[in-house]
């Protein structure tokens, strides 16, 4: 019996996943348990969570895996500031101390603060990325591209992954990086880098691609192999200022728009252009990675794999017969890229397959049972009906077609980016109205932002143009249902779509069948269970906060339904604002 422990820390949403014999025990992010948004702290309560749901001490590892070689990174970062000389002086005092502290020191700190004595590896950061994709689907060989902001010195790579063993056969090398062009236009358009990014693509449905050739023309080029090619001369990444400077901003011809800005037709059109280049980057490398490998099987991971707009438009090109993305492609599914590198490359074990499903690839993170829930509602005074699912799921439907909000809070809490049925926000897509009210009055953030509607796999064709099985919100699909959906389907009929499977979860299954009974719609807006600028909610406690300190109507968590109306006078704990930094 082997253990191995992935890690990722010191850059952002750090993590921490625990395979046994191959298979993904437990894995999360950090940031759900400090309540800091994407924090980037050694995950010290999430390994503590791993080891705890294996039942095993520290001792019991077989191996440690942290997600980088941080010498590797350092050696292009000190190299990056000698060719910017003078200018990077002020990101050299900035960053020397973070490295002379910190990430110089990793095998010291994982050994100090788990107090382990045993084998310690590093992944290269794209190998965990290829890694974390490949050994997590269902293929038996493939071709792998990742593509992020930076690792060590990668950017992109194009990978071949065959049984138990995965290689890099081409990278691009940073300043050269779509991911932090990505970002570039991420900050232009106000939003907060390596956060805020999924709201750029978010937008740029609103606007029209009007300056795809202007970018093209000025600030990158882009291969018929997918290489890119930065026009240095617009971006200030590479001497540590802001992503971009007055050169970026005079080619697009307006300043940059400000965090509380208002949004214009202009960003709008900023936003559509740089996510139609995007599509293309995206369909350009794939194609250019199956010339050169043959294989129809491929595997995405990285940042830029979480732009869901990209991964539909890759599927409707039928460049490859399967597609899969690992649903958590950012820096924390790094923890887990790291752990498979271990596994399979350092221990050299046969490969296990891991079945595609929400309990093996994303429902790994913390879970508590009716008495641990029950104990929280009893130690805060809260009123609350305890209802089996039959009647549960009659009567939540019963309130989500009366236009209440409900927060849906069951057994073990998703690893990655989105919400997947049991850390969400679940209302009624009927409404047109309501994405306006979810967004203002609950999340609390801007108001142009998309829901993803939530179908059942077997009426999905029924309600989305094309769609196979998307059980982890990777790919949107075209809808002619706006009509009737109205708050679930984005300005360009396209959705980012959630297929579940009876099987997959069974409660959550019965609930949207229920509403489906009632409203002859099988479909609801699921959003996850947080506020701007807060981590989706991972305890009992996390969840009564949310729904005190939001106009939320109902809050289920596993069999307990709280209502509003019969808690006026709750725990100031419970009640009192808590403010986030904005992502």
């Amino acid at each position: 019996m082997s253990f191995v422990l992935g890690i990722s820390a010191f850059y952002h949403d750090a993590a921490a996943c625990l395979l046994k014999d191959g298979k993904i025990i437990a894995a999360a992010q950090e940031e759900r348990f400090t309540r800091k948004k994407h924090d980037a702290a050694f995950p010290k309560n999430a390994i503590e969570f791993c080891l705890k749901e294996a039942r095993i001490e520290v001792e019991d590892l077989s191996l440690v895996v942290f997600y980088e070689k941080p010498f590797l990174k350092f050696d292009r970062i000190i190299n990056s500031i000698q060719e910017q000389a003078p200018f990077g002086f002020s990101f050299f005092k900035k960053s020397i101390k973070s490295w002379t502290k910190t990430k110089l020191w990793i095998p010291a700190i994982i050994k100090k603060e788990l107090k382990y004595s045993g084998k310690m590896l590093f992944s290269e950061h794209h190998e965990a990325h290829a890694a974390g994709t490949f050994f997590s689907s269902l293929f038996s060989e493939s071709v792998i591209v990742t593509i992020d902001g930076v690792g060590e010195k990668a950017c992109t790579t194009i990978g071949v992954g065959k049984n138990n063993e995965v290689k890099i056969i081409k990278e691009q090398h940073y300043p050269h990086s779509f991911g932090l062009l990505y970002s570039a236009f991420t900050q232009y358009c106000g939003f907060k880098v390596n956060s805020g990014e999924y709201k750029l693509m978010g937008l740029a449905p609103y606007g029209k691609p009007i300056y795809k050739n202007l970018i093209l023309e000025h600030l990158v080029t882009i291969s018929d192999k997918g290489e890119v090619m930065l026009n240095l001369k617009y971006f200030s990444f590479d001497k540590g200022e802001s992503t971009i400077n007055k050169n970026f901003c005079n080619v697009l011809g307006q300043s940059a728009r400000k965090p509380d800005g208002e949004m214009t037709s202009f960003y709008c059109d900023v936003a559509s252009s740089i996510q139609a280049i995007t599509e293309d980057f995206l369909r350009t490398i794939t194609t250019y990675a199956q010339k050169i490998t043959g294989m129809e099987n491929i595997c995405l991971s990285g940042g830029v794999a979480l732009n869901c707009k990209a991964n539909g438009e890759l599927i409707k090109n039928s460049i490859y017969k399967n597609i899969w993305v690992q649903p958590a492609s950012g820096d924390s599914g790094g923890a887990l890229g790291a752990a498979f590198v271990g596994y399979y490359h350092y221990l050299k074990n046969k490969r296990k397959y891991l079945d595609n499903n929400l309990e093996t690839q994303a429902y790994l993170g913390i879970g508590y049972d009716s008495d641990e829930i029950k104990s929280t509602l009893q130690e805060y005074n809260i009123q609350y009906t305890l209802l089996e699912d039959n009647r549960l799921c009659e009567e939540v439907s019963a309130k989500l077609m009366d236009k209440k909000i409900v927060g849906w809070f069951q057994g073990k809490m998703e690893f990655g980016p989105r919400a997947l049925g049991n850390r969400s926000i679940l209302a009624s897509p009927l409404f047109e109205d309501m994405k306006k009210h979810v967004n203002m009055r609950i999340k609390k953030r801007e108001g142009f932002r998309p829901f993803a509607p939530i179908v059942l796999e077997e009426k999905a064709k029924d309600w989305f143009s094309d769609i196979t099985p998307s059980k982890y919100m990777l790919f949107t699909f075209q809808s002619d249902k706006k009509e009737k959906i109205p708050s679930c389907i984005h300005e360009d009929n396209s959705a980012r779509v959630q297929t579940l499977h009876k099987d997959e979860n069974p409660l959550l299954h019965q609930l949207i069948s229920s509403f489906e009974e009632k409203t002859s719609c099988p479909v609801l807006i699921n959003t996850s269970f947080n506020v701007r600028g807060e981590p989706i909610v991972a305890s009992p406690l996390d969840a009564l906060k949310c729904f005190f300190q939001t106009e939320m109507d109902i809050l289920v968590l596993g069999n307990y339904v709280i209502e509003k109306e019969t808690n006026n006078n709750v725990n100031e704990i419970l009640s009192k604002q808590t403010y986030y930094e904005l992502d």
